[in-house]
Parts: structure tokens; C-alpha cells; sequence
């Protein structure tokens, strides 16, 4: 028999995806910053929205899923996630 997946388990999911996708990034940053130039980090849009989402709801879950703090969690998140890349750009 088949479980009914609920939103709960379909977050979850989402969640595991994401992680490791940004453990995937954070190991080709790793590799790039072992080399001797220094290397532009350019990402897809897409892969930049889902690890600020993902992050935002890392914050959530820290706070122990007090809701009412989604704008802030996006804005750290955001700032956390763009931050060193606008420097590096700079």
C-alpha cells in the first residue's frame, strides 16, 4: 500500500533536494577557490532562488517554525547567499 504523501513530507523532500544541491555547489566553490586565479562564481537564477529559499526556511526552522518572520528570513537569507558574491564582484 501506497502512504499518502502530505505537504509536510513533500517539503521535506524539497529540503533534501536542496541541500544537496548546495552541497554540490559549495564543493565546486571549494574547487575553484583551490585554483591559482581567482574564479568568477557565476549562477543559474534558478539555483541562486533555491538556495536563498532554502536558507530562509533553514532560519524558519531554527526560530522552531514561529511564523510571521518570512520577510526577514528571506532578507538574511538573501544577504548570506548574495553577500560574498557582490564583493566578489566588486
Amino acid at each position: 500500500m501506497s502512504e499518502k504523501r502530505t505537504k509536510a513530507d513533500k517539503l521535506q523532500r524539497n529540503v533534501e533536494r536542496f541541500a544537496r544541491r548546495d552541497a554540490a555547489c559549495r564543493e565546486r566553490s571549494e574547487i575553484a577557490d583551490q585554483r591559482s586565479e581567482p574564479a568568477r562564481t557565476i549562477l543559474d537564477p534558478a539555483e541562486l532562488e533555491e538556495q536563498i529559499r532554502l536558507r530562509a526556511y533553514e532560519l524558519y526552522e531554527a526560530r522552531g517554525r514561529e511564523d510571521g518572520h518570512d520577510r526577514e528570513d528571506r532578507l538574511q537569507a538573501e544577504g548570506e547567499i548574495l553577500g560574498p558574491q557582490r564583493k566578489a564582484a566588486a
